[in-house]
């Protein structure tokens, strides 16, 4: 996606476009960018900070046209706990680490493996993060004080419990005024940014009727500088590089899900299509300059990028320019934010947590009982009551477990025979009978990839339709799209069984993969090259060749066609079959053309 093509055709309406979007979702970036930072354990000016660079930055450099980046809610539980382990330096060094995974990743182009995470699993942390952000914010709506954060959620609840005594009315109170506000204002004026409004008409109150009783931003963290954010490179060490492996794994995984994921809401809001890489090489960057003036990390929001497409946005202009509207505000405006109740944030932060956390989906997929409800639940759960890694690790694994479970049970095997009524002498499983089944010849149709998750299921089903033994197994593989190792010592085991006992086995169809693997292990000349067909009747006449004659003599079963002139004795048929098959075998096999068997 270049540059040319991304402003291709702009002019001046389009400009105009650009600044009224990027100039609301600026605004509305503000109590969010605030709120993040605090609700992480930071200062609330580190939250502008990064609203105002990795939003200008994703925006020059991401794979979205209308992608907003900056601080975002999926954050705060991950940050919060990486503020209470290692420290605010560590985490700028933990945010430098993660944009440069993210570069990396994106210049691998690896950004496509993030698309293969299970929905249930996403859906599963990204509720658990609602609930953890919902719950941190329990503490300042109801103005509790000597609250000690902790990492994990238990503890939290606990603090609360044990500090309820502590309950401020009159910050319950301004936070209601706020909460009334964002709940209210956008079913009458949607166009209105209820969050900033909720933001100024609680800090009023606070101001005119609760002065010095309710905890404010400058109360709690000192006044927000006017003055632009200082470039400082953090004290990097290899002991903590080291140490900060996991969080800054941990910070790139969720950003690159979270933008990703943004992008696709993006495109499928207005028809356009992301790069995927240059998306995550965006994000990668913002995340590597961003903590050089103290910033916490970023990434795609997904409720900013959907109000500035709703806005008129363009392209990635309106990202520029949300940045720099955030920038100006903070230059002229910073030490009024001073004045912000905590109880006031809360509310926005809560209402955060309520449109993230997927209820609706979380119901849908849990109603269905199927399972993907435990990989839901699981993720969720853990989300909540451990850490991110351990819940998409556990989330991933019983994904992964559950899907070859059902690969490997979605492996079908049939029997079949040739309908001799067929002018195109079609093998239908309908054919085998108790008085029409070859007692010599086993022909089986297998349908699906041969695993390690199907083996048991290849074995049983075979062996449990082969009794008695034949002499000859012919294995129809023209719909097997895939063999692994395991599939392949499948086949081996088979092929040694009836051997053992004086046969042999047939594989027709053979599909490109398969028949490469079965070459580089040994196995196709082992089994014998002459015994793969390209076609099922070139298999089937040179099965009818090997059969024990006397044993067709005393045969009812009247399978094939040739059996009549079998039982009678006369080879003709099968001698011009002879005829017909001396060159069929590997190169037939090779030749890819279809026939009706």
């Amino acid at each position: 996606m270049k540059w040319s093509g991304r402003f291709q055709g702009y002019h001046g309406a389009a400009f105009r476009k650009d600044a009224i979007s990027g100039l609301i979702v600026g605004i509305i970036a503000i109590p969010l960018g605030m709120g993040f930072a605090i609700a992480s354990g930071v200062k609330p000016e580190y939250g502008l900070y990064t609203t105002i660079i990795a939003g200008i930055l994703i925006s020059l450099f991401g794979g979205s046209r209308f992608q907003i980046g900056g601080p975002t809610g999926a954050f705060i539980p991950v940050l919060l706990g990486i503020i209470l382990q290692y420290g605010y330096e560590n985490l700028l060094i933990a945010g430098f680490m993660a944009g440069f995974i993210l570069v990396v990743i994106g210049l691998l182009r690896l950004g496509s493996l993030i698309r293969y995470i299970p929905r249930p699993v996403t859906i599963g942390f990204t509720a658990g993060i609602a609930i953890l952000i919902f719950s941190g914010q329990i503490a300042n709506f109801l103005g509790l004080s000597g609250i000690e954060k902790h990492e994990r959620f238990l503890p939290n609840m606990i603090e609360i419990g044990k500090h309820i005594g502590t309950f401020n009315l009159y910050s319950l109170l301004t936070g209601g005024v706020c909460l009334a506000v964002v709940l209210v204002l956008p079913r009458i004026w949607p166009k209105i940014p209820a969050a900033l409004v909720g933001l100024a008409a609680s800090t009023i109150v606070a101001a005119l009727f609760f002065k010095g009783d309710v905890a404010t931003i400058g109360s709690s963290f000192g006044e927000i500088s006017a003055a632009l954010p200082q470039f400082r490179i953090p004290d990097i060490t290899a002991d903590r590089l080291i140490s900060l492996i996991q969080p800054a794994f941990i910070i790139a995984m969720l950003g690159g899900i979270e933008s990703l994921l943004s992008a696709v809401v993006a495109d499928g809001m207005t028809g356009g299509r992301h790069n995927s890489n240059r998306e995550l090489v965006g994000q990668g960057i913002a995340n590597m300059v961003t903590p050089l003036f103290g910033g916490i990390p970023a990434t795609g929001a997904i409720a900013r990028t959907a109000t500035n497409i709703k806005s008129g946005a363009v392209s990635p202009l309106s990202g520029i320019i949300h940045g720099v509207v955030v920038l100006l505000v903070v230059v002229l405006f910073a030490p009024l934010a001073s004045h912000i109740p905590l109880s006031g944030m809360a509310p926005i932060l809560m209402l955060v947590a309520w449109n993230m956390s997927e209820r609706k989906e979380v119901a849908r997929i849990l109603k269905a009982r199927s399972s993907d409800s435990l990989v839901l639940i699981v993720t969720l759960v853990l989300t909540v009551f451990t850490e991110l890694t351990t819940a998409v690790a556990a989330g991933l694994l019983i994904a992964l477990v559950l899907h070859v479970r059902r690969s490997g049970r979605s492996l079908l095997i049939h029997k079949v025979m040739p309908d001799q009524d067929s002018r195109l002498k079609q093998v239908l499983s309908g054919m085998v009978g108790s008085e029409k089944d070859c007692p010599q010849i086993g022909i089986f149709t297998i349908d699906g990839p041969l695993f390690f998750g199907a083996s048991g299921s290849f074995e049983e089903a075979v062996s449990s339709k082969m009794e008695p033994m034949p002499k000859i197994l012919l294995l129809r593989m023209g719909k097997v799209p895939f063999i692994d190792m395991t599939g392949e010592a499948d086949l081996e085991r088979l092929s040694k069984r009836l051997a053992n006992k004086g046969g042999m086995l047939l594989l027709s169809r053979v599909r490109e993969q398969p028949l490469k693997l079965l070459r580089s292990t040994g196995l196709l000349e082992r089994i014998g090259e002459e015994h793969f067909f390209a076609h099922t009747g070139d298999a089937i006449d040179y099965a009818l060749q090997q059969l024990d004659r006397d044993a067709c003599r005393n045969c009812s079963q009247y399978a094939f066609r040739e059996c009549s002139a079998l039982r009678r004795g006369r080879d003709t048929h099968l001698q011009s079959a002879e005829a017909r098959n001396g060159k069929n075998a590997l190169p037939a096999a090779l030749s890819g053309q279809g026939v009706s068997y």
